[in-house]
């Protein structure tokens, strides 16, 4: 299982890049991997407000449909187009290739970063 030190995670399985005060966000190596092949990508418009805990994107496999959920409160900044039309990319590349949007945020003091995980803490929760 692929759980880069470099990047802090959610309880939900999201992954999240900080630099500065922008996040890039997408799914864990370990929930491409449970959700199966990616068929669908529904994400937020730019400029659209985010709040942390809060739906901000869809993925669709041939599983299931499942919620992406912002790792914190700003405005999306950035979406990866790419994925919309090759979704697999998800599943091919989930901490490059496959990433969602990223988020600046609100605030310049962000406490909600405190509350993201670690890779450790991440690979205990899995």
């Amino acid at each position: 299982m692929n759980i880069p030190e470099d990047l802090k995670f959610t309880k939900t399985h999201e992954w999240v890049k900080i630099e500065g005060n922008k996040a890039t966000v997408g799914i864990t190596d370990f929930a491409q991997h449970e959700i199966t092949d990616v068929v669908h990508v529904e994400l937020p418009e730019i400029s659209k407000g985010v709040i942390k805990a809060q739906p901000a994107a869809v993925i669709e496999s041939v599983k299931s449909a499942f919620d992406i959920y912002s790792p914190v409160t700003g405005k999306i900044s950035a979406v990866n187009e790419e994925v919309l039309g090759s979704p697999e990319l998800i599943n091919q590349d989930p901490y490059g290739k496959g990433f969602l949007f990223t988020v600046e945020f609100t605030e310049t003091e962000n406490n909600e970063l405190t509350a993201l995980l670690s890779a450790e803490d991440y690979k205990k929760l899995i």
